[in-house]
């Protein structure tokens, strides 16, 4: 059923912008939602969070005029709830039809497509080399960027195609020329920007070793070496061959300060092995995601920032509100990390998440092979990202 296909409720309906709902929750309030999308889609996607309570009660249950009292009772009628769906049209209906059973409700703007429009800049205060470092966040699928500018010169770290604009506009208001964009890998989960920023101008940036894969737009862009080094300003940033989750997977080295590991290390977990080589090719890709962990990204000093491309409701963020934290400090307390080799590869086979939805097409698409438009750019990569190893597997005692 299409969001036009749905009655206008005979009452007003109060919408929610989702930035105002984002603020809520991390504001502490508690927030109860009524899920109005099909079970599966609950199961697979939706929004949490430790004040959060989410209802699935899918829209076609309010349909009838003798909507079943079994599923009235499940809706709370003493504090206010906010219904959701996809695209906003199936939870103005079902909020109008509970608001004229006397309920307390409203809906969420343009569904769970607005919340994926999110996408917030935060400041890595923790971060001591030249220049700023912001990270972006993507509350809906966990996805982080990062953008360094310094000295009138910027560059963005794994960008996604569906903020190009944003980017452009960032660096316009901060007075700078954004100068690199840069991918670590060919991502699995999301649709790069770095062709699209590439387009408007900023130097398109890919790992050399990523090329391999079946790029087919790599002679566009530059393509990035293992111990090369890009300059903003004063800042270096410095490539870092960490294979392992593909085997292009590249790690950049921010002002000596943060390393960027795009998915080969996130403040809760490790990399998933399985994307590029299936079950198949999984074990020999964790050994070499070993041997980048001990070798490239634990040799260097315990205070360096790690900043992942992801992170999930297992990561907390920092005291300044990023999803960073110091290598020593991962490796104090994931006992993957301290594993020896055969531990290592043992533990990160013997629970492996579901992976990343319509990863296959994003994939293709990322390489090249695959040409879709904005808006199909964008569905396709709604839902979790699922590129980390499982995290109840990783985690300290």
């Amino acid at each position: 059923m299409n969001a036009d296909d749905f009655p206008t409720p005979d009452v007003d309906v109060e919408s929610v912008d989702p930035d105002m709902l984002k603020d809520r929750i991390d504001a502490g309030e508690d927030v109860t939602l009524l899920d109005a999308r099909m079970q599966s889609d609950h199961e697979e996607w939706r929004i949490d969070g430790e004040n959060v309570t989410s209802i699935n009660i899918p829209y076609f249950e309010f349909l009838e005029d003798d909507i079943d009292e079994d599923v009235l009772d499940r809706v709370p009628d003493d504090r206010e709830v906010t219904v959701l769906c996809a695209k906003g049209g199936a939870s103005e209906f079902v909020a109008g039809t509970l608001a004229e059973r006397g309920y307390d409700v409203n809906h969420l703007e343009d569904g769970m497509n607005g919340w994926a429009r999110i996408y917030e800049a935060v400041e890595v205060e923790r971060y001591d080399g030249a220049g700023t470092l912001i990270q972006y966040q993507r509350p809906s699928s966990g996805c982080l960027g990062y953008l360094l500018y310094d000295d009138g010169e910027a560059a963005i770290i794994d960008p996604l195609r569906a903020f190009t604009d944003r980017y452009l506009d960032d660096a316009g208001d901060l007075g700078v020329d954004l100068q690199y964009a840069l991918d670590t890998h060919i991502h699995a989960d999301h649709i790069s920007g770095v062709r699209d920023l590439d387009d408007e101008g900023v130097e398109g940036v890919i790992p050399e070793a990523a090329v391999d894969r079946g790029v087919t737009y790599a002679d566009e862009l530059t393509t990035a070496a293992d111990g090369g080094s890009f300059s903003i300003g004063d800042a270096t940033i410095e490539t870092v061959s960490t294979p392992g989750h593909t085997t292009g997977m590249t790690s950049y080295l921010v002002g000596d300060s943060l390393l960027a590991t795009g998915d080969g290390l996130f403040i809760e977990s490790v990399a998933r092995p399985d994307l590029e080589e299936g079950d198949d090719g999984a074990p020999d890709a964790t050994r070499m995601l070993y041997e980048s962990l001990q070798e490239r990204v634990f040799s260097l000093p315990d205070d360096t920032l790690v900043g992942g491309a992801h992170f999930s409701d297992a990561a907390g963020p920092a005291a300044d509100g990023t999803y960073t934290a110091p290598i020593g400090e991962l490796v104090d307390e994931m006992d993957a990390l301290t594993m020896d080799e055969d531990e290592f590869v043992d533990l990160i086979l013997s629970d492996m998440p579901p992976r990343p939805a319509n990863y296959e097409d994003i994939i293709a698409t990322n390489l090249g092979q695959n040409a879709v438009d904005d808006e199909e750019a964008f569905t396709l990569e709604l839902g979790p990202n699922n590129c980390a190893a499982s995290q109840d597997s990783l985690a300290g005692d």
